[in-house]
């Protein structure tokens, strides 16, 4: 204790000492230290390949592309030696040294507009003429070393002594030696003989189908690869082809060299002739791809040939109210549109066709199409829906002026009934009624209820006693002579689709054959029964 108290502070519980004042924080703050940057390591550059030489064809432009080019009609765009690109009133064509005639991509859909310009450079779609060998899309395989057979030469020349040997050839592509189509073709073929070659291939898949784009040109040798086998080629035609199925039989004559022998709808049956041979056939090159199609006019205008734009505005809002006289499906058969649209003209001067679920190329095309069949002018595509107007040149299918908006019902019927203009078949079989007193001619069309009830008994009468007498026929052979089909200008009418249920020959009158007395017989007997049982007396 005494030591504490001599200590200057004796306080024990002294606070600790404080802590040093805070030093002050500096303004900048230091950067890590950086990663260091080693140059990229340099490998050793190849030589760019050099380029092959191939052909500009192949060098094509995207589809999206601006490239347009204005032409002018018969203007020869492009020419290499007698090949050369035309454009002319069908598109565009292609030109071969020797060909019997133009190529084109699609012989059957040709617009009737003549092209304003090109979308591509003109370029031949088919194989260079330089090429060491036939273009197959595909790399040339490598050499092998197995031994190459040789054959005798068919053509050994002039000198007879040596033998000649050569390697077996592939076809040649570019051979245009075409007979003429009368020399293939032969002997018409009789009813018996269609028949018999019809009969195979009715229920048979191996057909060539038509599309959208019609009978193209690499169709064309599809058909002869058909035809090698069997000489009926089977060529089923669905969508926008179908409208106009007169122009696809034409163009399919006329193009393969063969002959239709059946059309049933949208099912075409083409015989290739009696003297046809595959060996000596047209040879014709195979397109690579597909050319751009060229730019047409458009075929919607705001003010339309015969109207103003107000007025056409005002048919197109008229048109959005207007119920659709059919509904075309996609990949269709449409035989029968051309002849709905003219009659619903009898009736509207506005028709609608609804095209819904159908691409839009397909009813552009069909819209084109009608412009020209009907004729008829377009209006709009909007909704999926083609509008089209009669225009100021229309006029009725029947006889007399044409029938107003105004007129009621019965004057309507009165006017079919009066001058309705059927197709010749239909023609024929109301001539031949006539004749064998199954119908009669009224002469008088004006005639009241009871005068028209006499008549009818007093035919009724004329129409038994012709039923119930035959005259005799003489049959000769005459009867059965062969038909020449080839000048039949009708053969490609729309109604004349059952030819083939035709084929039989004319049969003999009504209860004039044994069956008939047998089942006379039968009737009249007691014992006999419909359900097989018999009277028991």
């Amino acid at each position: 204790m005494a030591i504490l108290a001599s200590l200057p502070n004796p306080n024990l519980f002294s606070s600790l000492p404080t802590p040093p004042p805070p030093s002050p924080s500096p303004n900048t703050i230091k950067p890590p230290i950086p990663i260091p940057k080693y140059p990229p390591v340099r490998k050793a550059q190849k030589p760019p390949p050099p380029k092959p030489q191939s052909n500009p064809a192949f060098k094509t432009f995207h589809r999206r592309s601006k490239y347009y080019k204005p032409v002018r009609d018969g203007e020869v765009v492009s020419s290499d030696g007698d090949r050369s690109v035309v454009v002319g009133e069908s598109g565009v064509s292609y030109q071969l040294p020797g060909a019997p005639f133009e190529f084109q991509y699609s012989y059957s859909e040709i617009p009737r507009a003549k092209p304003i310009a090109i979308r591509e450079p003109a370029f031949l779609p088919f194989a260079p003429p330089t090429m060491p060998r036939p273009w197959t899309g595909k790399a040339p395989l490598k050499k092998s070393t197995r031994k190459i057979k040789l054959f005798e030469s068919l053509n050994p020349g002039n000198n007879s002594n040596s033998k000649q040997l050569e390697m077996l050839k592939p076809y040649e592509l570019g051979n245009f030696e075409v007979k003429p189509r009368e020399e293939v073709l032969g002997k018409p073929l009789s009813r018996a003989e269609r028949l018999e070659l019809v009969k195979l291939h009715i229920s048979s898949n191996r057909q060539v189908n038509l599309g959208r784009d019609g009978l193209t040109h690499n169709m064309l040798e599809l058909i002869h690869s058909h035809w090698r086998r069997d000489p009926v080629c089977k060529v089923r035609c669905l969508g926008v082809p179908t409208v106009d199925m007169r122009n696809v039989c034409r163009v399919l004559q006329e193009k393969t060299g063969g002959k239709i022998i059946l059309k049933t709808g949208g099912v075409l049956y083409l015989f290739r002739g009696r003297h046809y041979d595959h060996n000596t056939r047209p040879q014709y090159p195979l397109m690579l791809w597909k050319p751009a199609t060229p730019v047409y006019p458009k075929l919607i205008q705001e003010a339309p040939e015969g109207l103003t734009k107000e007025e056409a505005d005002e048919l197109r809002i008229k048109g959005k109210k207007l119920p659709p006289i059919c509904k075309l499906a996609k990949n269709g058969v449409y035989l029968n549109l051309v002849k709905d649209v003219r009659q619903a003209f009898e009736e509207s001067a506005l028709v609608k066709i609804d095209c819904t679920g159908m691409h839009a190329s397909d009813y552009k095309k069909l819209g084109a199409k009608l412009k020209e069949l009907v004729p008829c002018v377009l209006l709009s595509f909007d909704d999926e829906q083609i509008l089209i107007w009669r225009g100021h040149a229309w006029k009725s299918m029947y006889h007399g002026a044409p029938i107003s908006e105004n007129n009621t019902e019965i004057d309507l019927y009165k006017s079919k009934t009066v001058s309705s203009i059927s197709s010749p078949k239909m023609t024929l079989l109301w001539r031949r009624a006539i004749e064998s007193n199954k119908a009669m001619l009224l002469e008088d069309i004006g005639v009241g209820p009871d005068d028209l009830l006499k008549v009818v008994e007093e035919f009724e009468t004329v129409s038994q006693v012709a039923e119930h007498s035959y005259p005799a026929e003489i049959v000769s052979n005459e009867d059965f002579e062969e038909e020449d089909y080839s000048e039949d200008e009708s053969y490609f009418d729309e109604d004349s689709d059952d030819e083939y249920g035709d084929v039989s020959q004319k049969s003999a009158p009504p209860g004039s054959l044994p069956v008939d007395f047998l089942a006379e017989q039968l009737r009249d007997s007691d014992e006999w029964r419909p359900n097989g049982s018999y009277r028991l007396e």
